[in-house]
């Protein structure tokens, strides 16, 4: 899945960004509120951290607009501040949750599976079944059959890409944009190097290349 970061504490900023992606999640970090909102607006993103103090245009005014041009995007608000008026006026504004500075690592990974998995129960299973295989997005854990295959995070996000669109062509851009941050600039065969080890980990026709186009995931 992929996370956007709005933080001027360029330190705390690279610091979740770095624990969130050992998480397994593709992030976005930039430093304004302005920067954010546009950011926002043209991504595709399944969750915003949104910090509240920002240059250009802060917080509350970044997730109002969100919510006045129909984005849903869940967002968890982060503030230095202290108090019930700022938490009204942030659930206010259409935030989902709400987080202190300072706060532990451990209770915002938590707070971002949560919302994670609200949004997925309220729309698709968390659980996709492609065949004998089974990706539990909430517990991101996957098994063939009756056995449990073991992933690495890198893996499991490609595999989720393909997983919720079996039987469907998946292109290389798809998988950059979901799995990996938009700062990346390296080569995007990268992608083979993954469905590789997919292949190995998950049997050699589970994971079909359509040559010019992508890649299908198809039920054994």
């Amino acid at each position: 899945m992929r996370l956007l970061i709005v933080e001027d504490e360029k330190r705390l900023a690279v610091s979740l960004a770095k624990g969130l992606r050992a998480e397994g999640f593709a992030v976005d970090v930039v430093h304004d509120g302005l920067e954010g909102l546009h950011l926002a607006g043209e991504g595709t993103y399944d969750l915003i951290v949104l910090d509240i103090m920002l240059p250009g245009m802060n917080g509350y005014r970044v997730c109002a607009a969100l919510r006045a041009a129909g984005n849903d995007v869940p967002i968890l608000m982060l503030t230095a501040k202290d108090g019930e008026y700022d938490e009204a006026e942030g659930l206010d504004t259409g935030a989902d949750d709400y987080l202190t500075k300072p706060f532990s690592y451990v209770v915002l990974v938590a707070r971002v599976k949560a919302l994670l998995r609200r949004r997925g129960s309220a729309g698709a299973s968390p659980v996709l079944r492609v065949g004998t295989l089974t990706v539990d997005t909430a517990t991101r854990r996957v098994h063939r059959a009756d056995t449990e295959v073991a992933l690495t995070a890198k893996e499991f996000a490609v595999l989720e890409q393909l997983a919720v669109r079996a039987g469907q062509i998946v292109g290389k851009p798809e998988i950059l944009e979901h799995v990996w941050d938009f700062a990346y600039d390296g080569d995007p065969n990268i992608i083979e190097v993954y469905i590789s080890a997919l292949r190995r980990k998950l049997g050699a026709g589970t994971i079909q290349t359509v040559r010019g186009a992508g890649y299908r995931l198809v039920a054994l």
